[in-house]
């Protein structure tokens, strides 16, 4: 028996290449006193794994090269030596792509009940990050008001869909901004925006006119998950003390020129608005409230969250990829066990 492992070999230079990743086995790891050794079934892939690869300064260190991958995952205990946690048990952890993970004591591992979900990759997507942020990132720094007009970019994507929907719920209007045809199609029948945006082959003031056009009276929330000339058209049509949230820059990562940043942030003093950076870590005390409505919802069928699994550690890389091209429907979600 083996642990095969996808680590980072080299910092990628603006789009990730396979050279810049390695696989290697190695042994499965024992754990010592007060440690544990989790089997990975399953490891969520984000668009925030890729800042991690920069050796920059971030919310979180680089992911050193020669280690795996950085990825939250959710396993099963294959040996302990720490008495909170028997073998068998269900965990969700930030560990790495890889098919073993020795977590050493204090290491961010609690357990969950996989019995109250479908699948145990829930907890990588609805009751996970994903629809955390969604909840949070939305509710608390949006503060959406019924009757108010809510803009999501990526908004066919594993949050920005989320986004949508909780907007829906809140009594607010929602535009969407996607990329093609087919995903812009989604945002209407599958997740019930009520205005969608094709940003695919558009300048900024194309864009900023679409946005006009669906939002007369301005946008009172603007969910940012894309940067760029998306962010900089969303801004010029701000109404008076509407509220931007940060949630990321996708656009941007892979610049081989570096970022670029917003344009338009005058716009920000004109129309007397707010932008606020959002990070899920300031909420986890409030994990279990936001996880509870967030279920409530699911269970109501008033809140739909898509997974796209990819199966095999073999194709991390390719899967990777598609947060990039626009090729995942929903949460993508690497299988390892």
């Amino acid at each position: 028996m083996s642990n095969k492992r996808f680590l980072l070999v080299r910092r990628p230079k603006g789009t990730p290449v396979p050279e810049d990743f390695a696989f290697v086995s190695e042994p499965i790891p024992s754990p010592a006193a007060g440690s544990i050794t989790v089997r990975n079934h399953y490891a969520s892939l984000d668009p925030a794994q890729r800042g991690w690869m920069d050796d920059a300064p971030s919310y979180m260190p680089p992911i050193g090269l020669g280690e795996p991958v950085r990825a939250t995952t959710v396993g099963r205990v294959h040996a302990s030596a720490n008495k909170d946690f028997a073998a068998g048990d269900w965990v969700l952890g930030l560990n790495g792509i890889e098919e073993y993970s020795l977590v050493a004591p204090g290491g961010f591992t609690a357990k969950i009940d996989v019995a109250k979900v479908p699948s145990p990759s829930y907890f990588l997507s609805a009751l996970g990050a994903v629809g955390l942020t969604a909840y949070f990132g939305l509710l608390e720094d949006g503060k959406p008001q019924r009757g108010e007009t809510v803009l999501v970019s990526a908004a066919a994507g594993a949050v920005g869909s989320i986004v949508g929907q909780i907007a829906k719920i809140k009594g607010c209007r929602t535009i969407g901004i996607a990329g093609g045809e087919r995903k812009c199609k989604r945002l209407i029948t599958d997740y019930g925006f009520d205005v969608d945006i094709d940003y695919r082959g558009k300048s900024m003031r194309e864009l900023s006119a679409e946005i006009a056009a669906a939002a007369p009276g301005g946008v009172n929330v603007v969910f940012e998950n894309v940067g760029g000339d998306v962010l900089d058209a969303a801004l010029m049509n701000l109404a008076p003390k509407a509220r931007i949230v940060l949630c990321g820059l996708i656009s941007e990562y892979n610049a081989p020129e570096g970022k670029a940043g917003a344009r338009n942030l005058w716009q920000l003093i004109v129309k007397q608005a707010t932008m606020r950076g959002f990070l899920i870590r300031d909420y986890v005390p409030r994990f279990a409230e936001g996880g509870a409505q967030i279920a409530e919802w699911i269970g109501q069928k008033r809140l739909r969250v898509d997974e796209h699994v990819v199966a095999g550690i073999d194709n991390a890389y390719a899967a990777f990829m598609l947060l990039f091209s626009g090729g995942n429907d929903g949460k993508l979600i690497l299988k390892i066990a």
